[in-house]
């Protein structure tokens, strides 16, 4: 059987990508939207995560910078990247 897709990712890659992310329990990212949101149409938001990533259409959005707090003084930047984009 031929793929129709130029990059051959399992369903199943996506799935166990989303269950990590889900349990990093991260803050929602560039995008302000959560997991909560994200879950609202889970299926399908996961179907067009792998459609877009297998037809080599998905691009990695931009990252929110957040500035924490050091101990020893000063600050640290973290990026926070979206849930989707």
């Amino acid at each position: 059987m031929t793929s129709t897709k130029p990059y051959d990712i399992a369903k199943r890659t996506i799935w166990e990508a989303y269950q990590r992310v889900k349990a990093n329990r991260g803050a929602a990212g560039f995008d302000d939207e959560t997991i909560a949101m994200f879950e609202q149409d889970l299926p399908k938001n996961l179907y067009k995560l792998w459609n877009r990533m297998s037809s080599g259409s998905y691009f990695p959005p931009a990252v929110k910078q957040v500035e924490i707090p050091k101990a020893s003084g000063g600050i640290r930047k973290l990026g926070v990247p979206t849930v989707i984009s």
